[in-house]
Parts: structure tokens; C-alpha cells; sequence
């Protein structure tokens, strides 16, 4: 890896860390599915949500992600799908009710399937035009134009990677025995109170404008 390689890596490294760090849908998801359904579901959300990373990354790669941000059709269109997504996850979340969240924390029967845990966290992230935007600003402005392809792929595989392990760790934080014992008897207003932190990003992404 040539010196400016280096830079590039470790300046991608720390904007992406700030980016993953902070929390938004993938952490609300993460997180809840720690709590109510414990380690395993979570995990297979974690790796959801890295999965989407890799969408991102093949659009932009590609030049869509130049096409969304210049088409205000393309990105209204992704803005409602992401927004509609994430206001039903948290409108069903919001509507818990207090002998049901106490079973999905303690019946294995009530969790979701692995395939459905996954395909929740990856369309969170993918159907997020926050993420669209980010990496577009990403691919254009950090990553030159010059960089081979193979070595943008490479980035992208590293962010893909960073997400997932970031968000398998949050669930390793969250799914402890002493985390969902302390939240097992009020689990119907942590269900409510994430549930409203989904609605509510949902409807503040329906009333972003597109810069």
C-alpha cells in the first residue's frame, strides 16, 4: 500500500467510525432487537445492516448514487421507502403491549427467524438516503478519482466488515442476561420508547429536503 494509500485508508477509517458511531436507525434496530429478542436475532440484524453497507458501495462504485443525488424523483422515491419502513417497524413497536413484550423477551417461539432478523437490519440501512448521501460524499470527495476500482471495492469490503462487527458488538452489550433482566419487567415501554425513536426518524427523513 503506497503512502497516500495509507492516508486515504486511515482518513476513510476515522469518517466512517464518526459516521457508524452515531446513533440513528441501524443502532435503534440493533438495540432493540438486543433487548427483546436477545443475542442471536441481533447478530443476524448486525449483519444485516453491515450487508447494506455493500449496496452502498456498488451503487457508488457504479455512478448511481451521482444519478439519486441529481435526480430529485430517485431520491424522493428512496426517501418515502426508507421513512415508510421505518415509521411501520416503529408504529408495530410502538403499539406493544405489556404481557406480549414481557413473552418476546423470555419465549424463544416469539423471535423472529435469522432470515428475517437479517433482512430487517439490511433494509434499514439500505433503504437509509442518509447512508446514500454519506458514501456518495465518500466516494467522491475522500476516495480520488484516480483509485484503482479494486482498491474502492476494497474500502467498501472494510466498511461493510467495520459496520457489521461494530453492531455485533453493540448486540453482545445490550443481549447480557443483567441488560434484559433489568429491562424484562418494563420491556412494553422499551418496545414504546424505540418504537417512537424509529417513528420519529421516520418522519424527520420524510421532511428532509434534498440538498
Amino acid at each position: 500500500m503506497t503512502e497516500h494509500s495509507l492516508t486515504q485508508f486511515m482518513t476513510i477509517m476515522v469518517v466512517h467510525l464518526l459516521a457508524v458511531a452515531s446513533p440513528g436507525p441501524d443502532f435503534a434496530v440493533v438495540v432493540k432487537q438486543s433487548i427483546t429478542h436477545g443475542r442471536t436475532t441481533a447478530l443476524w440484524t448486525s449483519l444485516g445492516v453491515g450487508t447494506g453497507i455493500l449496496l452502498h458501495v456498488l451503487y457508488s462504485l457504479l455512478g448511481i448514487g451521482v444519478i439519486v443525488s441529481q435526480s430529485l424523483l430517485a431520491f424522493t422515491v428512496m426517501k418515502f421507502l426508507g421513512a415508510a419502513y421505518l415509521i411501520l417497524i416503529g408504529w408495530k413497536a410502538l403499539r406493544t403491549k405489556p404481557a406480549g413484550a414481557v413473552a418476546s423477551v423470555k419465549s424463544q417461539a416469539a423471535r423472529p427467524s435469522a432470515g428475517r432478523a437479517y433482512w430487517m437490519g439490511f433494509l434499514t440501512n439500505g433503504f437509509n438516503p442518509k447512508a446514500t448521501l454519506f458514501f456518495l460524499s465518500l466516494f467522491t470527495v475522500v476516495i480520488a478519482a484516480d483509485t484503482p476500482l479494486m482498491v474502492q471495492a476494497a474500502y467498501g469490503m472494510y466498511m461493510a466488515f467495520a459496520t457489521a462487527l461494530w453492531f455485533c458488538l453493540i448486540s453482545f452489550l445490550f443481549s447480557s442476561d443483567r441488560v434484559r433482566r433489568q429491562f424484562s419487567r418494563i420491556g412494553h415501554w422499551f418496545e414504546r420508547m424505540m418504537g417512537a425513536a424509529l417513528l420519529g426518524l421516520g418522519l424527520k427523513l420524510l421532511a428532509t429536503a434534498p440538498k
